[in-house]
C-alpha cells in the first residue's frame, strides 16, 4: 500500500464527497456556507482565506486575520483543479500518489495555474453534479480539507440534511 497524504485513500475521499452532496445550491445557500466558514475560522483564529464559488462566479470571499494575498493565489489554483475534475483537490492529490504519477505532467498542466493541495472541495448537487466549490487556504493542506468537510457537514446539519 502506498503511503498517501494524510494517510487517506481515493476510495475514502470519493465516499466522503458522496456523503457531502447537497440538495441544492443557490446564491443564498453559497453565502450561508461562506458564513459558516468565516464563523469557524474566526472562532478558531485560523489565518485563512475562504471562498465559495458557483463554477467561476465568486459568491463569498473572506480573508481572515493572518491570511495574505498569497492565499488567494492558492485558492484560484485549487478552484481550477476542482472545476477541471469535479473532485476535491485532496482527492486528486491522493489519487496521483496512489497511481505514482506527476498529476500536472500527466494532465499537461502548469503549476502556476493548478494546485492539488487540500482545501478545494466540490459542492455537488443531487442530479446536477458539480455546481460550486468551497475553498479554504491558510492551514496545512489536510487541515484545509478537513475544515472544508466540517463546514459542509455543519451546513448540511443546519439544513436538516445530515445528522
Amino acid at each position: 500500500m502506498v503511503e498517501t497524504t494524510g494517510g487517506l485513500t481515493s476510495q475514502t475521499l470519493a465516499l466522503e464527497a458522496q456523503t457531502l452532496t447537497l440538495a441544492s445550491l443557490t446564491q443564498a445557500e453559497a453565502i450561508e456556507i461562506g458564513n459558516i466558514a468565516q464563523e469557524f475560522g474566526l472562532a478558531r483564529k485560523h489565518p485563512i482565506a475562504v471562498q465559495v464559488r458557483m463554477k467561476e462566479w465568486i459568491i463569498f470571499h473572506a480573508s481572515l486575520p493572518g491570511s495574505t494575498p498569497e492565499n488567494d493565489w492558492w485558492i484560484n489554483r485549487k478552484a481550477n483543479v476542482v472545476n477541471r475534475t469535479g473532485r476535491s483537490t485532496l482527492h486528486e492529490r491522493v489519487l496521483a500518489e496512489e497511481q505514482g504519477i506527476d498529476w500536472l505532467a500527466a494532465n499537461g498542466l502548469e503549476e502556476e495555474q493548478y494546485a492539488i493541495f487540500g482545501g478545494g472541495l466540490a459542492l455537488n448537487v443531487v442530479g446536477l453534479g458539480l455546481t460550486g466549490i468551497l475553498l479554504v487556504s491558510g492551514l496545512e493542506q489536510v487541515a484545509d480539507h478537513m475544515l472544508g468537510v466540517e463546514i459542509i457537514t455543519e451546513y448540511l446539519a443546519r439544513k436538516g440534511e445530515q445528522q
